[in-house]
């Protein structure tokens, strides 16, 4: 059975997701952070980046970083319609994505959640905590726009949606930021899904 390693608050979100858009069986084991799991021998040894997710198929051969995954699972289950068929469909849903997962993503994790990876001087925490909040609001604007006369990023609902959901999700329900309102309206209308209703009850989140 394909099993996805999985960790709150992470964008394994997105991945929890798409397995429950395509509806087949699969299993979730819970990587928690707080006691450094993704750092054991174990953990390692089936997934040497150490991180989420990770996504262990049925031959038993493990696929990692999320716009693999994500590709995967939409390219063979072609029946839900993850992703366009078109080549330029195709290049639009990758190219929103990847500015998901690519930019806001690590703009938030690595600015917002992680200054010490830029500084080991404390007092300069702040300044770049900052910096983090208004880049990633500054790509949420992008967003926005694209959002300005459709519902979902690239026409109908695909996996880019699912990689913005937990940015969104991130944004707003964890660091409670203002998001623009096509954005907001867009995470709202998210919600609404069978697929994310399972994926917060899997946070917890009502």
């Amino acid at each position: 059975m394909t099993t996805l390693f999985y960790a709150k608050k992470t964008c394994a979100i997105g991945i929890h997701v798409i397995l429950e858009e395509i509806g087949k069986p699969y299993e979730v084991k819970v990587v928690d952070f707080s006691k450094a799991e993704q750092k054991t021998p174990e953990y390692k040894k089936m997934n040497p980046k150490g991180k989420v997710p990770a996504l262990v198929r049925d031959d038993g051969s493990v696929l990692t970083e999320f716009a693999a995954i994500a590709t995967w699972l939409a390219m063979t289950n072609p029946d839900k319609k993850l992703l366009p068929t078109d080549p330029e469909g195709i290049a639009r849903t990758l190219e929103a994505l990847d500015f998901a997962v690519g930019t806001l993503h690590m703009l938030s994790w690595r600015l917002f959640r992680r200054p010490d990876a830029y500084s080991e001087n404390p007092a300069e925490h702040d300044q770049l905590r900052e910096r983090g909040k208004s880049a990633v609001l500054a790509g949420l604007d992008l967003v926005d726009a694209q959002l300005a006369d459709r519902d979902y990023l690239v026409g109908d609902f695909s996996i880019a949606d699912a990689a913005l959901y937990y940015v969104e999700n991130w944004a707003v329900e964890v660091a409670g930021w203002p998001v623009p309102a096509n954005v907001q309206a867009h995470f709202e209308r998210m919600k609404k899904r069978p697929s994310v209703q399972a994926s917060r009850k899997l946070e917890g989140v009502a």
